[in-house]
C-alpha cells in the first residue's frame, strides 16, 4: 500500500496565541478565580498561532450545542472537500477513482454522517464504501490511515481516501472554568487533512510539479490500554462536549509506549535505531516530551511535530497527518528510509504505522 497523496486545508481565520488568549479573557471576565492562570497556561502550550473556523467575535454569539454542532457540519464539509481534492490532485487522481472513504472527526456529530454529505457535495461514486469514525480523538488520523491501508491491502487495485477534520474551537464550553478546559482552549485548533492510499496494483500518475508520492505502508499496530478511559476524551451531556484531560497522561505514555514500539518493531527484526523518520502527533508539550523521553529520541526526531504545534496547534485527529504532509513535502527522508507514524488518543490507546520512504 502506498500513500499517493496527502494534503491539508485550514480555515482562513488565523490568529496569534496572544489574541486568542485576550479574547477568552474578555469572554470569561468576572468568572475566572485566577485570570492570570489562563495566560500562564496558554503561554506554555508551545502554540504561536491557530486557525479558527470563525472570526473570534463570533464565538460569544453561540448559545447552544445545537448551534455549534450545525456550525461544525458547515465547516467540516467545506474543509473536507478542500483537503480531499488537494490530496487527489497531488496523487494525479480524480474523484471518481475513489473506491472507499473514511471520515474521522470528534468535534461534531451528524446523521446522515459527514461522509454521506461529502459524497453528495463532491459527486463521488454511489458505490463508494464509506466509513464514519467518531470518538477516537488524537489517535484518529493514524487509526483512519490504518483502516484505509487495510482496505487497499484487501483490494490491491482500489484506492481509499481518509479525511480527518476537526473544528475544536466549536467545542469550547463557556461555562467550564476547569484547568483542563483552560489548557484545551489554548492548545487545540481547527483544520483538516486528507490522505489517498492506493493498493499495490493501483496505478496513479502524479502531475508534474506535484509532491512526490508518499511512503509505502509496511505494517500497522494498535494497542489498547485497559482501564484508562479516564485519561482523555469527552464528558458528553445535553450541554455538549466537556474535555476530559487527566494529568496521568504523560505517565501512561512513559509506562507503555516504549514497550509497544519495541514489540512492534521486533516483529520485523527492527529496532528504534533503524527508524530514520518519526511522524508524531502534536499532543502538546508534555505529551511530546514524554514521548521523546520514553523512546530516547533526539530533538531533531520531533522537529516536525514541534513546528506543526507551533504553527497551528493541536488539530486532534488531523494533527499527525499534518506532520506527515510537512515531512513528505518539505523534509522528505532519503529513499529507503524507514519511518514510524505514531499517535495516541482516547481509549486510551496507541497507533503505530511502519513506513518506508
Amino acid at each position: 500500500m502506498r500513500i499517493a497523496g496527502v494534503a491539508s486545508a485550514l480555515p482562513k481565520n488565523r490568529y496569534g496565541q496572544e489574541a486568542i488568549t485576550a479574547a477568552l479573557a474578555a469572554l470569561w471576565r468576572g468568572k475566572l478565580d485566577n485570570p492570570a492562570l489562563l495566560e500562564r497556561l496558554h503561554s506554555r502550550t508551545g502554540v504561536e498561532s491557530r486557525h479558527l473556523a470563525f472570526p473570534l467575535r463570533r464565538y460569544a454569539e453561540f448559545s447552544s450545542w445545537g448551534e455549534t454542532n450545525a456550525a461544525w457540519l458547515e465547516v467540516a464539509e467545506e474543509l473536507g472537500v478542500a483537503a480531499i481534492d488537494a490530496a487527489l490532485d497531488n496523487a494525479g487522481m480524480a474523484r471518481d477513482e475513489l473506491d472507499a472513504l473514511y471520515v474521522v472527526s470528534i468535534t461534531g456529530v451528524a446523521s446522515p454522517s459527514l461522509d454521506a454529505r461529502l459524497v453528495n457535495r463532491m459527486g463521488l461514486r454511489p458505490d463508494i464504501k464509506r466509513t464514519p469514525i467518531f470518538g477516537i480523538g488524537c489517535a484518529g488520523g493514524a487509526i483512519g490511515l490504518t483502516r484505509a491501508a487495510d482496505y487497499t491491502l484487501a483490494y490491491p487495485t482500489h484506492s481509499a481516501a481518509l479525511l480527518a477534520v476537526e473544528a475544536c474551537s466549536l467545542t469550547l464550553r463557556q461555562d467550564d472554568m476547569s484547568t483542563a478546559n483552560l489548557i484545551s482552549s489554548g492548545l487545540f485548533g481547527d483544520g483538516a487533512a486528507a490522505v489517498v492510499v492506493t493498493g499495490a496494483d493501483k496505478a496513479f500518475s502524479p502531475p508534474s510539479g506535484a509532491p512526490r508520492p508518499g511512503p509505502t505502508i509496511l505494517a500497522t499496530s494498535s494497542t489498547f490500554y485497559p482501564g484508562s478511559e479516564d485519561v482523555m476524551g469527552w464528558d458528553i451531556s445535553e450541554d455538549g462536549f466537556r474535555i476530559v484531560l487527566s494529568p496521568r497522561l504523560p505517565e501512561v505514555i512513559k509506562n507503555n509506549l516504549a514497550r509497544d514500539v519495541d514489540a512492534f518493531l521486533e516483529k520485523y527484526r527492527l529496532r528504534r535505531a533503524d527508524i530514520g523518520s518519526w511522524v508524531i502527533h502534536t499532543g502538546g508539550p508534555k505529551v511530546l516530551q514524554a514521548i521523546q523521553h520514553t523512546l530516547g529520541l533526539d530533538d531533531r526526531d520531533l522537529e516536525r511535530s514541534w513546528e506543526c504545534l507551533r504553527r497551528v496547534g493541536n488539530l486532534s485527529s488531523a494533527s499527525v497527518l499534518l506532520v506527515l504532509e510537512d515531512t513528505a513535502t518539505n523534509h522528505r527522508p532519503a529513499p529507503g528510509t524507514l519511518g514510524l507514524l505514531l499517535a495516541m488518543g482516547p481509549g486510551f490507546c496507541s497507533e503505530l504505522i511502519l513506513l518506508q520512504w
